[in-house]
């Protein structure tokens, strides 16, 4: 399937910016970030749609919606330099993985927006790796979209009332 998906793009000559492709029971959802004009994502759209497989295919771009993506940094930071960098890793709410006698490697999961910035700001220590995945994302649900939120007293739950 993810052949002819990207067989769609090389025909036409779309550069896919990142993909990313999760598994869900019997269906695969697929988040692919393309760049281009409406027209282009339109075509991208339509033929997506003709193929057999495909269920439904949408556009994010333009909806409110959570996205994310992970990144992998390995730096080059001598004992010494360590406290710099956890202090950093704590504002960004980051994890070390893995730690060596000269290198920490870093977990690093949010927006492209803060992405960016993490590697900004960890670039001066060194940068021996680094390794990003694609763009994920899911549309957000409207409020009240997903559960009627009730209001009761107290007294609807005698069990919390104090004796």
């Amino acid at each position: 399937m993810i052949n002819r998906i990207a067989g769609v793009f090389a025909r036409r000559g779309y550069n896919i910016e990142s993909l990313a492709v999760g598994l869900n029971k019997d269906k695969a959802l697929f988040t692919i970030v393309v760049s281009g004009t409406d027209m282009v994502l339109n075509q991208v759209i339509e033929q997506l749609n003709k193929l057999v497989n495909v269920h439904s295919v949408e556009d994010l771009s333009k909806e409110p919606q959570v996205e994310r993506e992970l990144m992998l940094i390995k730096l080059n930071v001598e004992p010494d330099q360590r406290p710099e960098v956890m202090v950093l890793v704590d504002i960004f709410r980051a994890k070390v993985v893995d730690i060596s006698e000269k290198t920490l490697t870093i977990e690093v999961a949010g927006d492209p927006g803060k992405i960016a910035a993490v590697q900004r700001n960890l670039r001066k220590f060194g940068i021996k790796e680094i390794c990003r995945t694609g763009k994920i994302a899911l549309r957000r649900e409207k409020i009240g979209a997903t559960a009627r939120f009730w209001r009761f007293s107290a007294a609807s739950y005698p069990d919390l009332i104090e004796a």
